[in-house]
């Protein structure tokens, strides 16, 4: 058996968010299923996501409330009419139009009231129902992390949505007597909670069979770090560094970059890695493997972070003052080939500052690392592996990533709006990728798509945006942007499909995706 994850599969990347419906953002439900079936039915083998988490701050899934728990705004309306816990008014009342950016504030406000009435009719249900004893089953099996993100969840509604780090004392230090209490109290919210992430699970493990039928992947996505403000920080507080009222001592982030001259100020507090040594990286390896239990491939994000993550101090207004410290990755590495055995079905983020070190460590393990197809016309000196001709069968390579703007964006940009080239220096990439391409850059995203499938990469992914041509408005996402990203939604559905056969016949001409794959599935 070949130790690569990939041969010469290709897709797309969208998060279920951008899915098109009627119900203000996509979900876990027909539109899942749909989308599924149109990436097979025109020859692609991947489906590439951003983590599933809870959002927390700035409606980002990667400041995830809980590193184990899914997103409620994921709840599929129809599925639950289907169970017949939703009636039909129940279900038109949640219907919104359906617009090219998601209103969070209207989704959550639906989702909360969806939850609650199809919760109430689900406890109704008699014990014996079909349905309550998946539900018993699904209790016993995720008890290690569900109660506690119930308690957490339920605690931070009843206390205004506050950090936890701004709760009673006796909350805050998760006191036994006072949480034994408070639970009696928020019973049926815990109940609701509960509920809801046995849903999501049932509505995902549909997609995830239909995926697997039809031969698509399911390419998931593991931020390295979790959110301060999230169920994982407040119930083991021993696992991060922290100070004695629970604020973090030091943050993680980027050094200056890219995307931001002043680099990139996470917040997210550090593990103390001693602490994780201790219990064997536990709850690192309990945390991998609840991801691949959801997907197929997991993208680790900021891999280089388990070489060395760039530390900076509590309450600084940068992260220009941080400084790298070392990490133990081979250590964990090693527990996830135990776990997992080989080849590891994960993908490492290798962007950034990239030391020999981080390589030795990538490679040690066969992990394939990324290459962006933007990063080629610049003036890093990093810039020619980011050509497609240099490509290793061994990479995933992408015409950008959900933090990138879209090819046509990129190709538009004006200095100072969402980048931090010059004038000179945007002029100076256009008119280099206009000479690589030998193109009047009218079709500049099927130039970058056609250059990535030639490429020996054994695995090409691209952005939906990119596929449709859109531009900057179209952005999933621009770092250092405290609000405003991971709204874009797919609405041109005519486009798309036009978008897709061009896309299949470009997948059969190089012999990528389900062309090279014997034996799987028709195409039709």
């Amino acid at each position: 058996m070949s130790t690569r994850l990939f041969k010469q599969d290709c897709g797309l990347l969208m998060h279920p968010s951008s899915l098109p419906n009627q119900f203000g953002i996509g979900d876990f439900g027909p539109c899942a299923l749909r989308w599924v079936e149109q990436l097979a039915a025109h020859g692609q083998t991947l489906w590439q996501i951003l983590p599933l988490n809870p959002a927390g701050y700035g409606d980002s899934p990667y400041q995830g409330l809980s590193a184990f728990a899914a997103n409620p705004v994921f709840l599929s309306p129809e599925d639950l009419h289907a169970r017949a816990l939703l009636d039909d008014q129940e279900l038109l009342a949640l219907r919104m139009p359906l617009h090219s950016r998601v209103d969070f504030a209207q989704v959550y406000a639906n989702k909360a009231e969806l939850s609650s009435r199809a919760a109430r009719k689900f406890f109704a249900l008699p014990a014996a129902h079909p349905l309550r004893s998946e539900y018993a089953d699904f209790l016993a099996t995720q008890d290690d992390w569900l109660q506690d993100f119930a308690i957490f969840s339920a605690l931070k509604a009843h206390f205004n949505r506050v950090a936890w780090t701004d709760w009673p004392a006796e909350f805050r230090d998760r006191n036994p007597k006072a949480l034994q209490e408070i639970a009696i109290k928020l019973d049926s919210e815990l109940q609701r909670v509960c509920f809801e992430q046995f849903i999501l699970r049932l509505q995902w493990s549909r997609v995830q069979q239909r995926a697997q039928d039809l031969g698509v992947r399911l390419v998931g996505d593991l931020p390295i770090f979790v959110a301060h403000d999230s169920a994982d920080v407040w119930c083991q507080p021993e696992l991060f560094r922290l100070n004695a009222d629970g604020s973090p001592s030091v943050v993680a982030g980027v050094p200056p970059d890219y995307f931001s001259a002043t680099g990139q100020l996470w917040g997210n507090p550090l593990y103390d890695w001693e602490a994780h040594r201790r219990e064997d990286f536990g709850w690192w390896r309990q945390r991998l493997s609840r991801i691949l239990s959801w997907v197929d491939v997991v993208r680790i994000d900021h891999f280089r972070g388990f070489d060395a993550c760039w530390e900076v101090p509590g309450g600084a207004e940068t992260a220009a003052a941080g400084h790298w410290i070392p990490a133990p990755g081979r250590e964990v590495f090693d527990a996830f080939v135990t776990d997992h055995g080989l080849p590891l079905p994960v993908i490492a983020e290798d962007l950034g500052v990239i030391t020999p070190e981080v390589e030795k460590l990538r490679d040690d393990y066969n992990l394939p690392g990324l290459r962006i197809e933007q990063f080629a016309f610049g003036t890093d000196p990093m810039s020619s592996t980011f050509l497609p001709e240099n490509y290793a069968p061994n990479c995933v390579a992408y015409t950008g990533t959900h933090d990138n703007d879209t090819v046509v964006g990129w190709f538009s940009s004006q200095a100072g709006e969402g980048s931090t080239r010059t004038a000179k220096e945007i002029e100076a990439e256009r008119a280099m990728a206009l000479g690589y391409f030998a193109s009047d850059g009218s079709e500049i995203h099927w130039d970058f798509i056609r250059s990535l499938y030639r490429s020996r990469a054994g695995a090409s992914i691209v952005p939906v945006q990119d596929i449709l041509g859109l531009g900057s408005e179209a952005r999933m996402n621009t770092p250092g942007k405290a609000s405003g990203s991971w709204a874009w939604r797919l609405t041109m559905t005519k486009r798309l499909d036009e978008a897709l056969q061009h896309l299949e016949t470009l997948t059969r001409e190089t012999a990528r995706g389900r062309a090279a794959h014997r034996g799987a599935v028709p195409l039709r």
